[in-house]
Order: C-alpha cells, then sequence, then structure tokens
C-alpha cells in the first residue's frame, strides 16, 4: 500500500506538526486473490449460503475466515472488470445484447460472481486511530468481511461506500478482508464491468476529525475580488468533549500560500459533530476556465493542544456558473455554449477498469475535438475522471444513477452530490436520466422535487436538470426541475421555449448518428454502418441536423451528444456480431470516426479540412460521393491535378462531390480568411511498414501508470494505409507490461487480454492500440510490433 504523499508534503512546513496523528490514506489495489462462486450451486460458491456466517460474531468460516487456503485463487491488482476478460456469448436476448455479449447476467451463474480476498498488515502503532475501508466502486450487489466479521453491503456498482474497521482491526496479525461481488442482476442497460474496478482505500484518522465529506468550498466574485466561502465538519468519536482549533491555508497552483486563518474554539461531545464556517478574500485571483483551469488547494488542520490530529487537503476552482433563460449559459460572466458529449465509462482493452492515466488520455481527446462539456451517463463518474476534468478544463454534468427517495436512492444521492461538490468542473447536476414510467406522473413530480429540495440543503450553489425524453411535455418532473433536459426530439425545444420561456433549456442528449470508422458502404452481415454524418435511429438526428438550427440561439445552452466514444452493448442499429455501439464520435479506442471532424470544424478554433472517404478500394469509373468536413470559407477539390469545382461552406455544414474515381490524388484547397488550408487523400501501395505513436514515452514507475499505443501502417512510400486489416503481434520487455488491446471493430470478437501473453490485434482500417503500464521499477523498457510480411516498429519506453 502506498501512501498519498502530496498533502503531507505541505504540512512539514508548519509549525506544530506531528506526524502521529495525520490522516493517512492508503491504496490497497495490490496483490488480490480472486475466484469466480456460483449464483445457482451453493457448493461452488464456497458454501456461502449453507456456512453460519451470521450467526456469531466473528464466526464466519469458509471461504470468509482468515484460516481459508486461498494458494490456488488467481492473484490480481485492481481495478478489477472479469467481464472483459471473458469470451463473448451469442444467444439472443436483450439483456445480454444490451451488455455487449458477455457472460455476465441472471442467466450466467458459473461468472457472475466474483469472490477476491486480500490480506494486510496494520502496525500496533496505529492502535487508537479510526479507521475506514473505501471503496470507489464495486459492480455491484457486494457484501463485505474482514476477519470474519459482516462488515456490511452495498447497493449500486456506481457509487462508492466506506465501512467503518475500527473495532475489527488486527494489530498483532495478518487482517483478511472478504468481497463477494453479486453481479447476477443488471444495474443499467449497457455494459457494465463486474468486480472491483475502481480503487480500494484505506484510511486512517484519529478520533478527533475531520468528518467524511466534511469539507465543502463555495467560490463568488465582485469586482475583482474572490470570496472563499468554507465549510467544515468536525467530529469527536473520543469518549468526552475536546476542544481544539482549525488552521486554514489557502495555497495557490505553485504551492506558494496565498492566505489562511486560524478558528480557535472548535469543540464537540462525544459522538457529536461542530460545523465552522469561515470566509476569504483573494484580490485579482487566478479563475478556473476551461482555457485556464486554475486550481487552488485548501489545506486544513485540526489541531487539539497544538498538535494537529487530522488534515485534509481539497483543490478547488473559483469560477462563476450562471445559467439564464434568455441567454444561455455563461462561465465567469463570459457566455459560452455546450459543446459537449454522454460518455459510459468503458474503454478497448481494459472495459471498465480504466488506469487512472487513461481518464486523462480520453478528456484530452475530447478538448482536442473542441468538446468543452461531459456528462457522466448514467451514473456517478469515478473520482479520477473528475479529477482530469479539473486539471485539463471540462465542464462536467454530473449524473445521479436513478430517481428515488427511498433510503437507498436517497443515501446514493446524497454521496453523489457530498462526493463532487467541491470539483470546480461541476457546474451542473442530473438527477436522472430517461424515467419513463415515472416521468410524466405526479409520483415523478413529487420524487424530483424532494431530490431538489436536498440537494439545495447538500449544494446551495448549482442547479440541476433532468434527462427527459418526452419532447415539449411539460407534466411531471418537467413542472419542477430548475433547467429543462431535452433528449433528441430537438425539433420540439422552439415550441417548448415559447411556451414556458422562464425555464431554461439544454441538450442533455443530441445527436446520435452511427457510424463505423473507415467503412463506406453499409454492410449488414458485419454489422458496420457508413462512415458519414448520414444515419441516425428513429429518435434522433445527425450531428448537422440538431448543431446547424440551433447553434446560434442564445437561449439554448447547447447540448450533450450521444456519445463521444463508442461503448460495449447497445449494438444500434444492429445485433450479432456486432457487440458494441456505433454511437460515438470516437471508436472505443478513441480513434476519430469521420463525424469527428464536423464538431471539430465548428466547435473549435482549429483549421480543420478533411476528405473522406480514403481513396483505396474503388474501382475506376465508380461513382463516389466525397464529403469535405471543414470550417474553411471556400474549398476547391482536385483529382490528380484536376479541379472539380469550388464550393463555398455553409456556417456549421459541410460539403459533397459526386466524384468518378481514378486511383491517384485527391486534394482539397481551403481559404479561411486569409489563411490556405490543406487536405489530400492517395490511393497507397499494400502495406510494408508498422508504426508506432504513443502518448507520450515516458511514465511513472508506480504500478499504475500507462502508456497508450496506436498502432498504423504505412506503404512503402511511407503513406498510412488506412484500409489495412493485418494482423500485428506485440512483445514488452524491461519495465513494462502489456494490459489490454483494441482496435475500435464494433463486430470483433478478438480477447482484449491475453493471459498466455501472446499479445496480439489485427488492424481494423488501418488502426488498433495497445494499452501498456508501468511496473514499480525504473529504467528503460522496449516495445515491439510485428506482423507478416511487414517491417517491425521498436520503440524504447521511460519510466522513472
Amino acid at each position: 500500500m502506498k501512501p498519498i504523499t502530496f498533502l503531507f508534503s505541505l504540512l512539514l512546513t508548519i509549525p506544530f506538526f506531528s506526524t502521529a496523528q495525520v490522516r493517512e490514506k492508503l491504496l490497497m489495489d495490490k496483490s488480490w486473490k480472486f475466484h469466480f462462486g456460483d449464483a445457482s450451486d451453493t457448493k461452488n460458491d464456497f458454501n456461502y449460503n449453507i456456512n453460519y456466517n451470521l450467526s456469531k460474531a466473528g464466526s464466519a468460516g469458509g471461504v470468509i475466515s482468515e484460516k481459508f487456503n486461498d494458494a490456488d485463487w488467481r492473484t490480481l491488482d485492481l481495478p478489477h472488470d472479469w467481464a472483459v476478460e471473458q469470451d463473448f456469448v451469442n444467444m439472443k436476448d436483450e439483456g445480454l445484447q444490451d451488455h455487449g455479449f458477455k457472460a455476465v447476467g441472471g442467466q450466467f451463474p458459473k461468472t457472475s460472481i466474483g469472490w477476491y480476498r486480500k490480506t494486510f498488515m496494520v502496525p500496533v502503532t496505529d492502535s487508537g486511530k479510526k479507521m475506514n475501508i473505501h471503496f470507489d466502486g464495486v459492480f455491484r450487489n457486494c457484501t463485505v468481511f474482514l476477519n470474519g466479521h459482516y462488515l456490511g453491503n452495498n447497493f449500486s456498482g456506481y457509487s462508492e461506500f466506506c465501512l467503518d474497521v475500527t473495532d475489527y482491526i488486527n494489530f498483532h496479525k495478518k487482517n483478511t478482508l472478504v468481497v463477494r461481488v453479486d453481479a447476477s442482476q443488471y444495474e443499467g442497460w449497457f455494459y457494465e464491468g463486474p468486480g472491483i474496478y475502481r480503487h480500494v482505500w484505506l484510511e486512517k484518522y484519529a478520533p478527533f476529525h475531520i468528518a467524511e465529506y466534511g469539507t465543502f468550498v463555495t467560490t463568488t466574485m465582485k469586482d475583482s475580488t474572490a470570496t472563499i466561502a468554507v465549510e467544515t465538519k468536525v467530529e469527536n468519536n473520543t469518549t468526552g468533549r475536546i476542544s481544539g482549533s482549525l488552521q486554514y491555508r489557502i495555497y495557490d497552483k505553485e504551492g506558494n500560500k496565498v492566505t489562511g486563518t486560524i478558528v480557535d474554539g472548535v469543540g464537540a461531545v462525544n459522538g457529536d459533530f461542530k460545523k465552522i464556517q469561515y470566509q476569504f478574500k483573494i484580490p485579482n485571483p487566478n479563475v478556473w476556465s476551461l482555457e485556464n483551469p486554475y486550481c487552488y488547494k485548501l489545506v486544513t488542520l485540526l489541531k487539539q493542544n497544538d498538535v494537529v490530529t487530522d488534515s485534509t487537503a481539497t483543490t478547488f476552482g473559483i469560477r462563476t456558473i450562471t445559467v439564464d433563460p434568455v441567454k444561455g449559459l455563461a462561465l465567469n460572466g463570459k457566455p459560452i455554449k455546450i459543446y459537449g458529449v454522454c460518455c459510459h465509462q468503458d474503454h478497448a482493452g481494459v472495459g471498465s477498469a480504466l488506469p487512472d492515466a487513461m481518464q486523462y488520455y480520453r478528456i484530452k481527446l475530447l478538448k482536442e475535438m473542441g468538446v468543452n462539456a461531459y456528462r457522466t451517463s448514467h451514473n456517478p463518474p469515478t473520482p479520477e475522471l473528475l479529477q482530469a476534468c479539473d486539471e485539463l478544463g471540462m465542464l462536467v454534468l454530473d449524473e445521479n444513477r436513478m430517481i428515488g427517495t427511498s433510503t437507498e436512492y436517497m443515501s446514493q444521492f446524497e454521496r453523489l452530490i457530498l462526493r463532487d461538490r467541491n470539483h470546480p468542473s461541476v457546474f451542473m447536476w442530473s438527477i436522472g436520466n430517461e424515467e419513463g414510467w415515472i416521468h410524466g406522473t405526479d409520483v415523478g413530480k413529487r420524487l424530483a422535487s424532494t431530490l431538489i429540495e436536498r440537494l439545495k440543503e447538500l449544494d446551495p450553489s448549482r442547479t440541476c436538470t433532468y434527462a427527459a425524453d418526452n419532447g415539449p411535455n411539460r407534466k411531471g418532473i418537467n413542472e419542477v426541475i430548475p433547467v429543462r433536459g431535452f433528449n433528441y426530439r430537438i425539433p420540439k425545444i422552439d415550441e417548448y421555449h415559447a411556451a414556458y420561456p422562464t425555464q431554461p433549456v439544454l441538450g442533455s442528449e443530441v445527436g446520435s448518428t452511427v457510424c463505423t470508422r473507415g467503412v463506406y458502404a453499409t454492410d449488414t452481415i458485419n454489422g458496420y454502418v457508413i462512415d458519414e454524418d448520414s444515419t441516425h435511429p428513429y429518435w434522433s438526428s445527425t450531428a448537422e441536423e440538431w448543431w446547424k438550427p440551433n447553434a446560434d440561439k442564445d437561449w439554448f445552452m447547447g447540448g450533450f451528444v450521444w456519445t463521444g466514444f463508442d461503448y460495449r452493448g447497445e449494438p444500434t442499429p444492429y445485433g450479432w456480431p456486432c457487440i458494441n455501439s456505433h454511437f460515438g464520435i470516437m471508436d472505443m479506442c478513441g480513434f476519430p470516426k469521420n463525424i469527428y471532424y464536423y464538431y471539430q470544424s465548428w466547435w473549435s478554433n482549429k483549421d480543420v479540412l478533411r476528405i473522406t472517404p480514403h481513396w483505396n478500394g474503388w474501382k475506376t469509373g465508380d461513382s463516389v460521393k466525397v464529403w469535405i468536413y471543414s470550417n474553411a470559407d471556400e474549398v476547391e477539390l482536385k483529382l490528380n491535378g484536376k479541379s472539380l469545382g469550388k464550393k463555398i461552406m455553409e456556417r456549421n455544414g459541410h460539403l459533397e462531390w459526386k466524384v468518378k474515381y481514378a486511383p491517384g490524388k485527391l486534394e482539397a484547397f481551403g481559404k479561411r480568411g486569409t489563411k490556405k488550408i490543406y487536405a489530400k487523400v492517395e490511393t497507397t501501395g499494400a502495406p510494408y511498414q508498422i508504426v508506432l505513436t504513443p502518448d507520450r514515452t515516458t511514465i511513472k514507475a508506480d504500478d499504475k501508470d500507462v502508456c497508450v499505443m496506436n498502432v498504423t501502417v504505412t506503404d512503402n512510400k511511407g503513406r498510412e494505409v488506412p484500409d489495412a486489416m493485418d494482423n500485428i503481434n506485440f512483445t514488452a520487455e524491461g519495465n513494462i507490461k502489456i494490459i489490454g488491446v483494441g482496435n475500435g471493430n464494433p463486430s470483433s470478437h478478438e480477447p482484449d487480454k491475453f493471459f498466455d501473453n501472446n499479445w496480439q490485434r489485427k488492424l481494423f482500417n488501418g488502426k488498433c492500440q495497445v494499452i501498456i503500464q508501468s511496473t514499480a521499477t525504473a529504467g528503460d523498457s522496449k516495445f515491439t510490433a510485428s506482423g507478416s510480411g511487414l517491417q517491425p516498429a521498436v520503440i524504447l519506453l521511460h519510466s522513472n
């Protein structure tokens, strides 16, 4: 287990600091044991349901016992998604199809229960401290035991939970943590990676401490001065009354102290809380924005008799969000339009168990396209996703899993708000998505009203929306929701706005063009759709159909396209052999489809000129529809030097030509103001040379960091071959390991994982991807890609 060290490096400069009592947060991801159970056979589920596991304290036996022999179980590190490791199953079943044809769910009892065991030591010097085990996310219904004692259950696969283990810890021998994960019941209608697929932490802190979720920071601006309002909740778990003090320090991005204070008389009786509020003024602050996502850090020290007993560090940003029914959305007083995407949480090669660096990789890809907002569809995200958005400058619509006010669902909602309310990237909450059975009813209205009121108590600084797919209808949730969210039915927004002009309007889910990267003919056998902005399901629209008529409406806040990336499951418009969606603007690997360049043309300031299709595989004389995605004012197209004419680009549009195919070079010449833009596609030769493109060549030697290696091939003239389908083999030598492969093919049944280390993947229309992870050892490593008849490629990676 590795401690989080950033806070300690700050605190060592503070007088009276004592390490003896300060909070620790230790990562528990390493060296777990794993074995499948069985939802239908008690014997194969380690007799879990017939042992006396709940009869006496500490009496749990069998697999839960500290004495159980798990030597033949698989050893693995977290995060872990066991579905991505399974074969695909071809069976006609809607739930199976929606979840990507993986053998998980009620029909697959032998691969829907997972058992995890971990042993760890706690030094006797920690006796007297409070201790929690914190799970960031386990899919789905899990039961947790420690040292033979039942600790608790967690219902949702997307909500974090924390269990107090103070009284159950062993100090003189190993502790045994056991988690039974039951994924036999789906929670969503999309791919859901079962297992402990997010981080697990051991937290240690003093009995007199800052409560969980106990720090809340809000900011306001007046003229050139920021007001930082801090609320701290202190908890006393000692046997009597304690009085102490709070010391606050705010640091800028460079680690310089900006301001601070000491609040005395902070006390609470045994088992009680004390809430402290304080305000700071910061003149001429650096504000958090999309272009400059500047973050400050609030360090809070709780002291007793001048000795620090607890400490927390809270990242925050100074920014102002304004939502107006006439003017739309503004950030720091500047009107902005939401250039947003909805995203699920899985990625090629790793399923839902993304290493932290993958969150940053994906957000960077979206920003490169021009995206400025991310909707966490349809559940609370992993904390690292929000950290990436804070640091890189991406607004977040943070979504609750399901509308409900029962004890369970209210708890999930509260945990979401309390966990995420300090993130500057979170600009609005979504209380739910497409609750078609209740959103037009009085029940739906009452449920929403209760959630909205609770939200105002927990976070009065933000408003909320609901992602409603019910067109111009008002009855029910839409009557009480502050911001009207439209899922599709975008032609009805003018009608709704005219009828209810005081309610702001947001495109909570829009678009839904379906397309397959690099495919230019519909293929119903393989389940491929043409890679242009031309095909969509009946309920949705193309990119141009939703964006072009609404881009300049001030009152329309913009929208979130379904989806930023392809995801496993929901293989619309086809079923088997297709196993993932076609909705993505990028595929499962993050390789752009052609629609990417439509959005980049109109959502970014880049000079964009994209010719499609590629110029391979056509027959001489074929009539080829050529699309141009660009923000140029005009474009001229030439084939083998002969002009095919000039066309004026309509704002928020695209251009088309019908071209009689001849092999050679198709060129586009664009003018954007005084700038000249150029693009070309060429008829290439056969694949010859493998080309490796890493997102970076230096990674941290921490056993967690990753390099994303993108693989292409060129012909003997160095031209990328866009339709190559060669099989590529991979080897990693040194202090790195391969953890997943993919290629964006929505109908590929190739494995994402190779436990025999025989790593390989076919190119799909010229591309595939390898995810490479560091070990804990620093040094140089070598990655090699080879293929039959191809020149190999080698790249050196450094970890430090």
